[in-house]
């Protein structure tokens, strides 16, 4: 009865808020209404390769979208949880650069949710690597926390400093895929003290948005590379492509 009081008496000063807007709601780490109508969350036909949404319900058939047909990525399935727009775009953004951290847990959640198949067959889980000065800017690696909270809810090993970006690349916004792999070209390798532990062993590459998958190529192709047996990805937001 106590806990009960005392629990009425916390929401009643802390009321639950919108993950994506600030707004009250009903349940802790959700959307308020407005919000869920404006997330696109991925269901249905999707690309098996850069998990993509498709035209279509899902039959329960392998698609692959036109440009993983044409250009097939370094790595063998990708998953993604929401459409980077709206709703999605303003979480991610929050993560970024809004140091919200207390998103971390809802979109670790989804995500487990949307890789579920590729988790089921996932030995070590790596984060997308963040250079040293924007590290130092930032405070922390956004793909690196998401990391962190998938591992600890479905106890798979991460190694978050497993790939290092040994460079400062240009901020991407506007540039094309292949701007965007030149850009990256040499900015990733594989930590020396931790070579050893990446042969042979499944990985999924964890980041918070993938646009043209070309950042996710440099990092599969490095574990590859390194020994891995097999590469996979998982990330929160999705860039929709028009197909």
């Amino acid at each position: 009865m106590f806990a009960n009081l005392f629990n009425g008496l916390i929401r009643a000063a802390y009321p639950p808020l919108c993950v994506s807007c600030g707004a009250e709601t009903e349940a802790e780490q959700g959307l308020c209404a407005n919000c869920w109508g404006d997330t696109y969350f991925i269901d249905g036909a999707i690309c098996d390769s850069c998990g993509t949404p498709l035209i279509g319900e899902d039959m329960g058939d392998v698609l692959i979208c036109d440009t993983c047909t044409h250009s097939p990525p370094p790595w063998i399935q990708g998953r993604a949880s929401v459409v980077y727009d709206g709703g999605g775009r303003r979480i991610v953004l929050a993560l970024k650069h809004g140091d919200r951290l207390d998103v971390v847990i809802p979109l670790g959640e989804w995500m487990i949710k949307s890789g579920a198949e590729l988790l089921r067959k996932t030995d070590i889980i790596i984060p997308v690597p963040l250079h040293r000065s924007r590290l130092f800017s930032r405070k922390y690696n956004q793909s690196s926390a998401l990391a962190n909270q998938i591992a600890k809810r479905t106890n798979i090993q991460t190694v978050p400093d497993l790939l290092i970006r040994n460079k400062k690349t240009k901020m991407q916004k506007g540039m094309s895929r292949v701007e965007r792999i030149e850009n990256q070209s040499g900015a990733i390798e594989m930590n020396p003290r931790f070579t050893e532990l990446i042969g042979d062993k499944n990985v999924l590459i964890i980041d918070d948005v993938m646009t043209t998958g070309a950042t996710m190529s440099v990092c599969a192709d490095t574990c590859i590379s390194a020994g891995a047996a097999t590469v996979n990805t998982l990330v929160f937001a999705r860039v929709a492509r028009d197909e």
